[in-house]
């Protein structure tokens, strides 16, 4: 850097702390600003396919974080409306095939609560974490934030998500916009499940407009469940309380088996789900933008966390290399990053639109297709058409 301060980070999502963990690979001091403390329950899971588990490999946080987690079971998909299932069992071979075609270290989604482990990885790096920093405003220059306490620092990360703060200084004017769908989810105790879902394997439900997903977390002691409805409504944030009610009021067409599901759920959040359109440019001066804060990308494809740490080990490495030259930097950095990200944003659009194919005949017609072509193809077969997502840096 050009001068002897940190890099600031501003979030402490998986991101930010990727960030500054990469950061410490690269002898460069970073310090994380979050407003919200660590102790907060989110009840969220998060999946992490090989593209991300690779870099965290890398990092030296994997194996640390894979004892806090469900690695790939065999999984499947059913129709919501008839309850037919398709289920996709995954032999050893089948397993050792995928992997070897991936150079991956698991074939699956990691999936885990929180980032306790790489929380705890920052704390112990040259990183310095800062909770419940305020930051109502960003400003460039010598000139502290008037309304909260000043950190001073060679550059700014925007790692703050959807709703970014210091997006607004990067590329001011752009806000997000409602997509129209809202996602709940919740994680249900192993001894709370009903009896079809007490297999540890991951589960798809497609049915008009909607869609549900189940996996493993926490060793297999509990299953996250996320629905997502066309049918929400247009709300900020991402961790806010949803009646049963309402959820089940939004698949009240679904058959016994999914229902039996959410009702078991002894609680949900929501968050309604937002795009953006694509930044002019993910820096300005000193500042720059990773993960969502630059691309939002949509759930269906559950690229938000590995996007972001595939983000943070980019920006990492460039700024390694150009350590005086922060804004050339920057600039390789989007050059190398915004044409994949755009990439995942675009796919994980396409597969949201067949997820939620509507009524009426052609939709008919549609969902009848795209479940015989899912039912036909092997685990392999679909891993490899995905080469492109996982095998990312191998």
């Amino acid at each position: 850097m050009t001068t002897n301060r940190p890099v600031l980070i501003a979030g402490g999502g998986i991101g930010g702390l990727t960030a500054a963990i990469a950061l410490d690979r690269k002898a460069i001091d970073a310090q994380i600003l979050e407003r919200s403390t660590f102790s907060e329950e989110s009840g969220a899971g998060i999946q992490l396919g090989p593209n991300a588990t690779r870099i965290l490999r890398r990092l030296g946080v994997l194996d640390a974080l894979e004892s806090q987690t469900s690695g790939p079971k065999p999984s499947g998909f059913s129709t919501a409306g008839t309850g037919r299932s398709s289920p996709r069992s995954r032999s050893a071979r089948s397993r050792r095939r995928a992997t070897a075609h991936l150079t991956s270290p698991l074939t699956g989604p990691i999936c885990t609560k929180r980032c306790e482990t790489l929380l705890a990885t920052a704390r112990t790096s040259r990183s310095l974490l800062t909770s419940r920093l305020p930051m109502s405003a960003t400003r460039m220059g010598q000139s502290p934030v008037p309304t909260a306490r000043a950190r001073l620092g060679s550059t700014l990360v925007g790692a703050d998500g959807l709703w970014s703060t210091v997006r607004g200084w990067v590329a001011p004017g752009l806000a997000p916009s409602f997509t129209g769908a809202t996602a709940f989810r919740s994680l249900i105790p192993r001894d709370a499940l009903p009896e079809p879902f007490s297999a540890p394997i991951v589960g798809l439900w497609l049915g008009p407009r909607t869609h549900l997903v189940h996996y493993p977390v926490r060793g297999g002691d509990a299953v996250n469940v996320v629905a997502v409805t066309e049918q929400g409504e247009r709300e900020e944030g991402w961790n806010r309380s949803a009646e049963k009610e309402t959820v089940l009021g939004n698949f009240a067409r679904w058959n016994d088996a999914p229902l039996s599901l959410l009702d078991a759920a002894p609680s949900w959040r929501a968050w309604s789900l937002f795009g953006l359109p694509a930044l002019p440019q993910w820096s300005r001066g000193s500042a720059v933008l990773l993960g969502d804060a630059a691309h939002p990308v949509l759930p269906y494809l559950a690229q938000g966390a590995g996007l972001a740490i595939e983000d943070a080990a980019e920006l990492a490495s460039i700024l390694g290399q150009t350590p005086s030259q922060p804004s050339h930097a920057f600039q390789a950095y989007e050059t190398v990053r915004r044409p994949r990200a755009t990439r995942v944003q675009q796919a994980s659009r396409r597969l949201g639109r067949a997820y939620h194919v509507g009524d009426g005949i052609l939709g008919e017609v549609f969902r009848n297709t795209r479940n015989t072509i899912l039912g036909l193809r092997s685990e392999t077969a679909t891993l490899r058409g995905f080469d492109w997502l996982y095998g990312h840096g191998g």
